[in-house]
């Protein structure tokens, strides 16, 4: 409880400071609103419903994007992790790609899928794809040597190896990977919506801005920094509730 309150004890100075030399005139600048109006045009976009729209419709392109990253870069990780000669022919091409950001594949993302979820998923896609195959193939070559033997011997299927062997054993490294791109998919949504993608709350900060609308973008961007809080801290409790996925494999 103290270390909750000593938290937040300089944000709420900072706001109470904000907020009284702007009333007295101190502070002047345009575009800067105070923070009383700023709760206000919070509170009003959630009860209107419009925040919570545009945030339904970014959590949908970062759950959609990470969901597929999260298939595929355990398969391919998997696959990568078992063959050292499959990873020699591919792991070029993968080195080509990686240091690619997202964000540059856009104007293709926007040709081959137009505006709308697709396109923005595909980016968030991308971006989350990397940290989970990194983690996966590292992982899957962590693993037991004698466990991948048992499954030779018992002729497991690739299908029975995975959810039998693999996934058992490195979910716990494959894991971190999934928090960082936890991560990179709503910095990624909220960042392709600003640039170009006409929904969620990246778009709704564009229009609150080019409207004058101080107020109600500053209650955006407070909004966006309670949903990373939250994210995190359900992360954390996540980690902390289930210590035994901590540790897996061999170390």
């Amino acid at each position: 409880m103290q270390r909750t309150l000593r938290g937040i004890a300089f944000p709420a100075i900072f706001a109470l400071v904000w907020e009284l030399t702007s009333r007295f005139g101190i502070l002047k600048f345009e575009f800067l609103s105070r923070p009383s109006d700023i709760l206000m045009a919070g509170w009003i976009g959630l009860l209107d419903g419009s925040i919570l729209l545009a945030t339904w419709q970014t959590f949908e392109a970062a759950l959609f994007g990470l969901v597929l990253a999260i298939v595929g870069g355990i398969l391919t990780g998997s696959i990568l992790g078992l063959s050292y000669a499959t990873e020699r022919v591919v792991g070029p091409t993968i080195e080509a790609l990686r240091p690619i950001p997202a964000v540059a594949l856009i104007p293709l993302s926007l040709l081959l899928f137009g505006f709308g979820l697709p396109m923005e998923g595909m980016i968030v896609t991308y971006a989350c794809f990397f940290p989970i195959l990194i983690a996966t193939i590292h992982a899957v070559r962590g693993i037991e040597p004698r466990l991948h033997e048992v499954a030779k011997v018992l002729e497991l299927s690739f299908a029975a190896r995975m959810w039998k062997i693999i996934l058992p054993a490195a979910l716990a490294r494959i894991n971190v990977g999934i928090r960082v791109a936890v991560g990179f998919a709503l910095v990624v949504a909220v960042t392709v919506e600003i640039i170009v993608n006409p929904r969620g709350l990246g778009y709704s900060l564009v229009m609150a801005q080019q409207s004058l609308r101080v107020d109600l973008m500053y209650a955006q961007l407070l909004w966006l920094s309670i949903i990373g809080y939250a994210i995190n801290a359900a992360l954390r409790t996540l980690r902390t509730s289930a210590p035994s996925l901590q540790y897996g494999g061999r170390s």
